[in-house]
């Protein structure tokens, strides 16, 4: 099962800064994503989103390419794999494990100036290392889909700890 975490940062590219140290540890096979994006506000207030393709599109772009390709070869020849690429990214689309651009959109919307917020879809990740790692930013969780017990060791590395919790 994958798990939605939205942290943000001060700063306009410390998400980014964190998104990169994260791609560090997938190359490590420490963390699995499915899906992640950037919203960053500069400090003249314009908003920068990055999404990277979910795993979701590239599954779903493959499985049409092929689809196109083995059914689309005998009415389209030439416009078969095109077209169910096209198709199979809107099908990766639907499956659901991207970030919901609804969602970004009420982030963003939120941010202030000179400030960014970081999307994940985790899929697998080491818990010790990917805590480790983010000891060495601060910002706050937004949201998560973790439990409660992950949730809190999350908060405590980014040094998001409300006494009153």
């Amino acid at each position: 099962m994958s798990h939605l975490i939205v942290l943000a940062f001060d700063g306009a590219d410390e998400a980014a800064k964190v998104r990169e140290a994260i791609r560090q540890q997938q190359k490590q096979g420490l963390v699995a994503l499915d899906d992640a994006a950037i919203v960053s506000r500069d400090a003249e207030g314009r908003v920068h989103v990055r999404n990277e393709v979910s795993r979701a599109t590239m599954i779903g772009t493959g499985v049409g390419a092929l689809l196109g390709l083995l059914l689309g070869n005998f009415f389209f020849p030439l416009t078969s794999m095109a077209l169910g690429a096209l198709g199979g990214a809107g099908v990766g689309a639907l499956t659901g494990l991207g970030v919901d651009g609804g969602f970004v959109k009420e982030v963003k919307d939120s941010l202030k100036p000179d400030s960014s917020a970081l999307f994940l879809i985790v899929r697998d990740a080491d818990e010790s290392a990917a805590l480790a790692l983010l000891r060495n930013y601060h910002g706050r969780v937004l949201q998560t889909t973790l439990d409660s017990e992950t949730e809190e060791n999350l908060r405590r590395a980014l040094g998001d700890v409300d006494e009153g919790r």
